[in-house]
């Protein structure tokens, strides 16, 4: 590769006058980064196909910045389901760029209000509620995942010009949103997305890559948020086991670019002008292509759900309509040496303005204990902060002022720095597995050094967690999707693993068809089995065994239980459940470890075999790892002993 032309430098305040004197085809990009000074570009527009399309070299080879646009639509990539509206893969070429302080920004942009007309929820509050209740019912209810976003648009019509429209909003939401990660206006031919995201996706940079799960979230009371408010947010049960779902989404994601897994650092605070967030930081190394990591990393489960298959057919069966960018990333490619860092954003809390309509989509994170009012109420939330900015609706008042308009003043401390909330926010992890939490000895020998297994994908990618566990225990390990796996393979793996997936293990997809047949064909031949969740309930069902569902949905929960003699805690994501008389130990030759009061059978055991419920890999398995250990060391054990 030959060396690196960045783009021309140009005075900032002379270059955004220029843009703005241009013609409309002339891209002008605005973005602030965590609260930093304004970066403007410019550049040649370049609509692609596919994400390995992006143009990160020129035609001699040259490496080049770029700014893309990744709409929704392009989960199509990874053979998921959407409404496709054909919203292009948007590249902006950088040939140029400048710098504006933050205030010489806030002097030169317009701030002449913008009128609104014909303002309003494309969803009724009360439409929108019944979405809520159809989700939790049929589809949390069925199994389908555990849990989905659902958005719905706010909408306008605007008669202004598109380019100071752009520029006044990007100018407001710099003076009243705060905690922004991205602060942005980008603006190309018939197209302008103004925001202000508060979650950085996935960025790489030095053959590091990090993503930034955000969930739960808490809407500041009047007059702002005050510790023991925050605190009742923050020991909310619906609020905490959201934010470790999306976690568990991401890990799987991390699992599968990066090959050291994964760690988590956190829970922190992200505080904004209406609203604070839980996050954590997800940190692996990774020797991809940006745009593979990109790829492997569509979308963020915050703004789809999880497993992220099954959201995306639960999204297109409760949405109406096509998503655009909603929920894609704007993603920046900047060269650095021989490869490019990444930088790349969600495009939520952010403003379409195409063809004098605009559209604010916004959505809440369905799980089993969502409130469909509270639901609805989460929206209007979400909505407030930018719509708020742009003079939708009323912006937040401000605080009353003090007795003595003379006395000094201090700026409030971040909430996040208070003691009390603090230690509350350190307490999560010690519920979470240290083995995601803590740095691994990636040269200590496994106890399975030598051994291999092959891991049966039935549509959840809980199973690149599982396969970085095994490989951390000594495993060679290959993933292979359920249509994909041959008779032959699944009869000559050494160690056959079948995974996770949603639905009822009962009906008749060729998907479950396909993995009740794997599972019996491989009990029968008598070598080694591990069977986890959906492949759990499959191995019941073939030893005879009844299945059900459960009155309430597992799903992100967290129990500790017998499994042969120990009590692990482990995390549960099932809708279905195997059962026995309470009571029972032993069905035939199989070894049961159930719940004495239910009769829900937790893990299995016999000759050549071994099978769980609960997700060992999950952040929610505090002792997964020696558990996933013993159980392995199981289905290896000669059947004869």
């Amino acid at each position: 590769m030959t060396g690196h032309r960045p783009p021309s430098d140009a005075d900032g305040s002379e270059l955004l006058q220029r843009l703005r004197d241009s013609a409309e085809d002339r891209p002008l990009i605005l973005i602030a980064r965590d609260g930093a000074d304004v970066e403007i570009f410019t550049g040649t527009v370049v609509d692609v196909e596919l994400l390995a399309d992006i143009p990160l070299v020129d035609a001699q080879g040259s490496p080049q910045e770029v700014l893309a646009l990744v709409p929704y639509r392009q989960v199509r990539e990874r053979g998921f389901e959407c409404h496709d509206d054909g919203a292009p893969l948007r590249c902006i070429i950088v040939t140029e760029r400048g710098t504006l302080s933050r205030d010489e920004a806030m002097r030169v942009l317009p701030t002449a209000p913008v009128p609104l007309h014909d303002t309003g929820f494309n969803v009724s509050d009360e439409d929108y509620a019944e979405i809520v209740r159809d989700v939790i019912a049929d589809e949390i209810g069925r199994g389908e995942g555990a849990n989905f976003v659902i958005r719905r648009d706010f909408t306008a019509r605007v008669d202004a010009d598109p380019r100071e429209t752009a520029l006044t909003w990007f100018r407001a939401l710099l003076e009243h949103e705060r905690g922004a990660y991205w602060t942005f206006a980008i603006v190309t031919p018939g197209h302008v997305a103004v925001g202000a995201s508060p979650e950085a996706h996935v960025s790489a940079s030095g053959g590091v890559v990090t993503m930034n799960p955000i969930s739960g979230t808490f809407r500041h009371p009047a007059g702002g948020s005050t510790p023991e408010a925050l605190t009742a947010f923050l020991e909310n049960t619906k609020e905490t086991e959201e934010l470790f779902m999306v976690v568990d989404e991401e890990l799987k994601m991390m699992s599968a670019v990066c090959s050291d897994g994964g760690r988590i650092t956190g829970p922190h605070l992200k505080e904004m002008s209406r609203l604070t967030h839980t996050e954590y930081m997800l940190r692996g190394r990774s020797t991809l292509d940006p745009r593979d990591i990109l790829r492997e990393t569509m979308f963020a489960p915050t703004v789809t759900g999880s497993p992220m298959q099954n959201a995306c057919t639960v999204i297109r069966r409760h949405e109406t309509t096509a998503r655009g960018y909603y929920s894609g990333v704007a993603a920046l490619f900047t060269p650095n040496g021989d490869a490019h860092d990444l930088d790349a954003p969600i495009l939520i809390r952010t403003a379409y303005l195409v063809e004098g309509r605009l559209r604010v989509p916004v959505g809440a994170t369905l799980v089993r204990h969502s409130d469909p009012d509270g639901e609805v109420g989460e929206t209007h939330g979400k909505a407030a902060g930018l719509l708020g900015a742009i003079g939708a609706v009323p912006r937040e008042s401000a605080p009353a002022p003090v007795a003595d308009p003379d006395a000094p003043t201090t700026p409030r401390a971040p909430l996040a720095e208070d003691p009390a909330i603090a230690t509350l926010l350190a307490s999560r992890n010690s519920r979470l597995a240290p083995f995601w939490l803590n740095p691994q000895d990636a040269d200590a020998p496994g106890p399975f050094l030598g051994r291999s297994a092959l891991v049966v994908d039935a549509e959840d990618r809980f199973t690149t967690m599982l396969a970085h566990q095994l490989r951390h225990l000594g495993l060679t390990v290959r993933i292979a999707h359920w249509s994909e796996v041959t008779d032959a393979e699944a009869s000559d793996a050494e160690l056959l693993i079948a995974g996770p997936g949603p639905g009822d293990p009962l009906d008749d997809s060729p998907r479950m068809r396909r993995m009740r047949g794997i599972v019996s064909a491989r009990l029968a031949s008598g070598r080694p089995l591990l069977a986890v969740c959906l492949s759990h309930q499959i191995l019941a069902n073939t030893l005879g065994m009844t299945l059900a569902p459960l009155a309430r949905p597992h799903q992100g929960l967290q129990l500790s239980v017998d499994v042969f003699g120990k009590r692990p805690s482990i995390g549960f994501y099932n809708t279905f459940t195997v059962s026995v008389e309470p009571g029972t130990t032993r069905v035939g030759h199989t070894e049961i470890a159930a719940d004495p009061v239910s009769g829900d059978v937790y893990a299995m055991r016999g000759p050549g075999y071994a099978s769980v419920q609960g997700h060992l890999e999950s952040i929610l398995s505090r002792d997964g790892i020696e558990t996933l250990e013993r159980l392995i060391a199981q289905a290896f054990a000669p059947v004869n002993a």
